[in-house]
């Protein structure tokens, strides 16, 4: 017979959770057939949308996930035939950006990047916070993945729709699409950076300003990000622009040119940033040892003032009984004033010399 711990033991076992199926429509954030430039009326499952377009033989499928799990995008990977490896990397993202080809299918990663405001440059803990975009592109189908909720495409996708002529071209003008809208968020966001270092260095220059070196290694670190989000793309945008893969038209390749040109331009202004928050840095660190030299002098100057009235006070507080002008009428009055004599003679020396 059991004991009754036993028993209680085997009631007090957890079960373990059951796995919830969320469905596939929880992730997709659109899916939409172009053809012609125009999107077909109606809603689209992922199937009925890629069988419309294969029987139609034109147009292509745009499918928009936001941070969807394995089990989820499985379905879409099965059939669209998307590589294992490209998928495990769109599902678990913390992808560095690049550009790889599988088969007939290209896969593209970029770093999304969004400015944080702030009330002052100075109480900042954050300024850049970052997502990612993952692109499968094919022939006849765009797959975009987001994680972050910063990285939002459907304002992308509305102004792609009031134009036809971008989406008559092909799956490739999306791609384009969304590289010229990342970069141009680099642009915006290096742009308010640079306001905020300008007002920085201003403070860091400006007289008897206090400007803490933590603030600036927080900013250091910030452009770091930016810079890990930035220069990995140079290549990937170069390779599209060169003809790395025929999925990309020549017509569509002079537009990746224009987009790496604006993205040299980013990684331009980086660098630059990295260099002048070290010449920062190096400012407030000869600023703050001035500083202290500075009040180091203060410090021994009125030591220097204060041991005047100490030394006199150590003298006639030796109790000697044979000790000049102790009897004296007016001793206490005229060696008060001998101090003070001392003492702002003292002082009026060491102001001239700037240590008070």
């Amino acid at each position: 017979m059991p004991s009754l711990p036993s028993i209680r033991g085997r009631g007090a076992q957890q079960r373990p959770t059951p796995h919830i199926s969320v469905p596939l429509s929880h992730y997709v954030v659109d899916c939409a057939v172009y053809v012609d430039g125009k999107r077909l009326p109606g809603r689209w499952t992922h199937t009925d949308a890629v069988k419309e377009v294969r029987k139609r033989k034109d147009g292509f499928v745009w499918i928009g996930l936001h941070e969807p799990d394995a089990e989820q995008i499985e379905g879409i990977a099965e059939t669209f035939g998307l590589h294992e490896l490209a998928v495990e990397d769109a599902v678990h993202a913390h992808q560095r950006p690049k550009l790889e080809r599988y088969d007939n299918s290209l896969f593209m990663v970029f770093k999304t990047v969004r400015y944080v405001t702030n009330e002052s440059p100075d109480t900042a803990n954050e300024i850049v916070e970052s997502g990612e975009i993952m692109v499968f592109l094919g022939k006849d189908f765009v797959i975009t993945v987001r994680h972050g909720n910063h990285s939002g495409l459907s304002k992308l996708r509305h102004e792609m729709e009031d134009d036809a002529e971008r989406l008559e071209v092909g799956s490739s003008a999306v791609l384009h699409a969304i590289a010229d809208h990342v970069v141009d968020n680099y642009l915006d966001v290096t742009a308010r950076i640079e306001a905020d270092i300008d007002t920085m260095e201003e403070r860091i220059f400006a007289p008897r300003s206090r400007v803490s070196a933590d603030q600036i290694y927080m900013f250091k670190r910030e452009v770091l990000e930016l810079r890990r989000a930035v220069m990995p793309l140079a290549n990937p945008l170069r390779r599209l622009a060169e003809g790395y893969t025929p999925l990309i038209p020549e017509q569509v390749r002079s537009y990746f040119r224009d987009v790496d040109d604006h993205l040299t331009e980013v990684s331009e202004r980086v660098t630059a940033f990295d260099e002048l928050l070290t010449t920062l840095v190096d400012a407030t660190l000869a600023k703050i040892t001035l500083q202290q030299n500075t009040d180091m002098r203060k410090i021994t100057a009125w030591v220097a003032i204060i041991s005047v009235p100490t030394m006199v006070a150590g003298i006639y507080g030796m109790n000697f009984d044979f000790m000049p002008e102790l009897k004296m009428k007016y001793g206490y009055p005229v060696v008060i004033s001998v101090i003070l004599v001392a003492c702002l003679t003292l002082y009026r020396i060491l102001r001239r010399n700037r240590w008070l």
